[in-house]
């Protein structure tokens, strides 16, 4: 049986199925947790992210039209820095409503000094859509995201190659990307992208995008130049007549669509019994695949992709809103909701338990904190108890948070994610819970709280005057709330702030003085560097004595120090050192800890403590392994009492032993130039202590490192290359290479400061790159000299 040709305009689906929320707010949440996307939106820099949202909420008639990035005009990206430089510095929030789902989007920033924002997101979203530059491929912070929701256990992930708009896009090497970088063996392409319907335009390789073919519903999705799209229904057979009313007969994509879609079916159908059975029914000809039904792919389809057998792949330019509604439908399909991956103390009828997972100021509403709730309902003027400080706090309102506007609610529901004003205490990470008939069962239900990223760079603030040093301290801690990635402390009266980078240091400093009114000057930047150990120590039962309502509590604890060991990884929730136990067992970071009063809890705060400043350098530790042997307190004696008796007993322990290794933080460079200026920028990379890595050109296909791209063609589908007809133009002009070059490269991030200025006079402006954090390195005698020197340590 053939399907019947129909047209459907999708601005009139939309009209019939959103008219109740057409730019209008929701006055209640969305109550129902299986309709409930938690999700964000992640990637490298300027692959799209923001002009995705705005493409979505035009799409779901929240806005009329799309802002741009551009102009500075969107929705998400309201803060005056991130419009005037074009770039989103703050993770944002926006309710969605389309069809019968309820998409709770996260809009997160790309560039790593604002990586913070990323993890916070990714702590509490069940899935994520994260968009790749289809020029590109996988870039460095690519990867960097990918590795912080698989940190979270955000297994659900769609991927988006956009920009497909662009002359040089390719979906096949974004595809090969993919697994050459090991993100996922076994991408699945959902839709082929058409670059357009007259053949002539494939044959002269023009760019361009307009219109997808939605392999699983098969269907194909048109677009005008105005952005209005028809959807027709693809015959059973590709001889029909109804195709010829679609596209010619000749037309390149004909041939490659019955394969896809074979492969489709065949990838799927091995996670899927029931999918097996019903191909293995069916006539031996390949075209008898177009049989299988939408409703017979979809619920396999979701499966394999919340246990992440398999990464469904959707393709568009969000620029143009080509491809979006199909990320919104795949979104709701296929993304978990709240129940999906709820835990068994989890429920909608069970106690109250939020997180917060940020936390925000504003200068007419005051503190804002977002939190995720994960089970119960939250109701307006409730009384919370903060699991982490031991503190109670009266929500005086709860918001929905659309961007920079919000809507009151009554309540918010399991599942949901909201902001509540009036918290004066409440941190990033800390756990919430009725604070109603609280008391000591409350503190074993602390939830994983947010890693911190390490800070890589500090600069000194000199107030203007002295009455202004108590408003600039009062700021920074302000900051320090909303960006707990910012650190401060004060080394020889002189306060420091350790931030992730140039840029983030640039928006503190900028912040500092427009939202807290702050006078003050920052010194010259320096980069963050760490104090190692590089000998075993280790104590018998050391005492510490303290008093307690007028009695002397005595506490004893043994320790045992040492450097990290080959093959062994540094916790980032212990600034990249590892705690163990008694039994050798590595600990949580204590505020993430379920349970605040046990003893492993307060002894794992003590030793965190002591290793945040030497008492030799001042400086933070680092690759130290720190192993709990032994301890001891009395009965009575609250176990509070060892976090301060393991932090003075191994302050001491560190203060007998010498001053350990020096460690750089090094950074990983990307940096694309032409050939002919190539030999200068090695050069300088190796002169500021660097090492190169790897030469690329630019006409390798994306993903093909050193064989790493290989993939297996019985079940994975790469799109051949007349699919993106621009990418083979890009790579041959007039029959000559391209004349770029990739070098890949690890350097010393103190080195790199003004990297920016260097590589615009070395390749005359041409040169392009990124960088990402490699971690700290250890440091040469004579380099660690001169590092002393540069601390006034020497």
């Amino acid at each position: 049986m053939i399907h019947s040709f129909y047209a459907l305009r999708c601005n009139r689906i939309a009209s019939r199925r959103l008219v109740s929320i057409a730019r209008g707010f929701a006055s209640e949440p969305h109550d129902e947790p299986s309709g409930i996307r938690n999700m964000a939106l992640v990637a490298h820099i300027d692959s799209g992210k923001t002009t995705l949202t705005e493409s979505i909420l035009h799409k779901s008639s929240y806005i009329s039209s799309p802002g741009s990035v551009d102009t500075g005009s969107t929705i998400t990206d309201f803060l005056p820095a991130e419009r005037e430089r074009g770039i989103t510095i703050q993770s944002a929030s926006v309710p969605v409503k389309w069809k019968h789902w309820t998409f709770n989007l996260i809009d997160t920033p790309g560039h790593a000094d604002f990586g913070m924002e990323v993890e916070s997101a990714s702590r509490v979203v069940d899935g994520a859509v994260v968009l790749i530059d289809s020029v590109e491929g996988v870039e460095a912070q690519t990867k960097a995201v990918w590795g912080q929701l698989s940190r979270y256990n955000v297994t659900s992930r769609l991927v988006f190659v956009n920009k497909l708009d662009r002359p040089g896009a390719s979906f096949r090497a974004s595809l090969i990307s993919l697994i050459a970088h090991g993100l996922h063996s076994n991408p699945l392409a959902v839709t082929l992208p058409i670059a357009s319907v007259k053949p002539d335009d494939y044959a002269r390789a023009e760019p361009g995008i307009v219109g997808l073919i939605d392999l699983v519903k098969w269907q194909l999705w048109e677009w005008a130049v105005d952005g209005e799209c028809r959807v027709h229904s693809l015959p059973l057979s590709l001889d029909s007549v109804d195709l010829a009313r679609l596209l010619p007969k000749e037309h390149p994509v004909i041939p490659h669509l019955i394969p896809a879609r074979v492969a489709l079916l065949e990838n799927l159908a091995m996670f899927s019994e029931e999918l097996m059975d019903k191909l293995l029914a069916l006539p031996s000809e390949p075209s008898s695949y177009l049989q299988i039904q939408p409703q017979d792919i979809i619920p396999p389809l979701r499966r394999a992709t919340l246990r992440n057998q398999v990464l469904p792949v959707l393709c568009g330019s969000a620029s143009k809103g080509v491809g979006t509604e199909l990320v919104m439908d795949y979104v709701g399909e296929l993304l978990a909701s709240p129940l999906d991956v709820r835990i068994e103390d989890e429920d909608a009828n069970g106690p109250l338990r939020l997180l917060a997972w940020k936390v925000a100021w504003d200068q007419r509403k005051g503190w804002m904190t977002f939190v995720r709730v994960y089970s119960g309902r939250l109701r307006n003027q409730s009384v919370l108890f903060n699991v982490n400080t031991g503190q109670k706090e009266k929500v005086s309102k709860l918001l929905l948070l659309y961007a920079s506007e919000a809507q009151e609610v009554d309540y918010l529901p399991y599942g949901s994610v909201g902001v509540l004003l009036g918290l004066r205490f409440t941190r990033t990470g800390d756990t919430l819970v009725s604070g109603r008939g609280q008391g000591k069962i409350a503190t074993t239900q602390s939830m994983r709280g947010v890693v911190l990223p390490p800070a890589v760079m500090s600069v000194s603030v000199m107030p203007n005057s002295h009455s202004d040093l108590e408003p600039v301290q009062e700021a920074i801690q302000a900051l320090i709330r909303t960006d707990p990635s910012v650190r401060m402390d004060v080394q020889d009266g002189q306060i420091l702030i350790h931030a992730l980078g140039a840029l983030h240091l640039e928006i503190i400093e900028g912040r500092l003085r427009e939202e807290w009114r702050a006078d003050f000057e920052f010194g010259r930047r320096q980069v963050s560097y760490r104090e190692s150990v590089d000998s075993n120590m280790s104590s018998d039962l050391q005492e510490w004595s303290t008093e307690v309502s007028g009695k002397v509590v005595t506490a004893r604890v043994s320790l045992s120090i040492s450097p990290l060991a080959a093959g062994e990884q540094g916790d980032p929730a212990f600034e990249g050192n590892l705690v163990l136990d008694n039994k050798g067992n590595p600990l949580i970071a204590p505020d993430a800890s379920p349970n605040q009063l046990h003893p492993l809890t307060n002894l794992a705060r003590g030793i965190s403590s002591a290793l945040s400043s030497s008492p030799h350098t001042l400086l933070p530790y680092s690759h130290v392994k720190v192993q709990i042997m032994a301890f001891n307190l009395p009965r009575d004696a609250p176990s509070s009492i060892l976090a301060g008796a393991s932090s003075a007993i191994m302050r001491n322990i560190l203060k007998r032993a010498r001053m350990g290794p020096i460690l750089e933080p090094y950074i990983k460079l990307r940096i694309s130039v032409h050939e002919d200026t190539i030999g200068k920028v090695v050069k300088d990379i190796m002169d500021s202590g660097g090492e190169v890595l790897d030469l690329a050109s630019d006409t390798t296909a994306v993903g093909n490192e050193g064989g790493a791209g290989r993939w297996n063609a019985d079940t994975t589908y790469i799109p051949p290359v007349e699919l993106s007809p621009s990418s083979a133009s890009s790579a041959l002009i007039a029959g000559i290479p391209r004349s770029k070059l990739t070098v890949h490269a690890v350097a010393p991030l103190s080195q790199m400061l003004d990297y920016s200025t260097r590589l615009r006079a070395l390749s005359a402006g041409h040169g392009t790159f990124n960088m990402t954090n490699a971690g700290f390195r250890e440091v040469s005698e004579s380099r660690k000299s001169a590092i002393l020197r540069e601390l006034g340590r020497a």
